[in-house]
């Protein structure tokens, strides 16, 4: 298994309590939180709970994003398929492990956000000229 370097420190307690995933999935859900409105419609139909709330972005409309803990998702693309907003690429696994904090603007998963990542790192598709 590939290891996650997304990852910031130690998952909350309440998150790393729910259960892990069995083995690597091919395809990674990553949830580009400058597109999500909150709606939630991708946390009806993850099947394994892997889908957070991330409250307080200060969106007028909804007041909350959405991110996915990424050692937990099995790809199965269900949120990707049902997001209303198209803000959920599907992923090859390292793609979406080096791609996730430069699409990660808030984290309750202790995962890498964009103010984490140095100019240097950041992807060419989220740097400003």
């Amino acid at each position: 298994m590939a290891e996650n370097t997304a990852r910031l420190g130690p998952r909350p307690p309440l998150i790393a309590s729910k259960p892990g995933r069995k083995k690597e999935p091919r395809l990674l859900a990553v949830i580009n939180q400058s597109g999500c409105t909150g709606c939630e419609a991708c946390i009806i139909f993850c099947p394994v709970d892997c889908i957070e709330i991330v409250p307080g972005m200060g969106i007028a409309q909804f007041q909350q994003v959405v991110e996915v803990d990424i050692e937990r998702c099995i790809g199965c693309a269900l949120c990707a398929k049902n997001c209303p907003w198209d803000t959920i690429p599907m992923l090859s696994y390292e793609e979406g492990i080096s791609q996730a904090p430069g699409l990660t603007l808030k984290s309750v998963c202790n995962q890498k956000t964009r103010e984490d990542l140095t100019p240097e790192t950041t992807p060419p598709s989220s740097q400003t000229a």
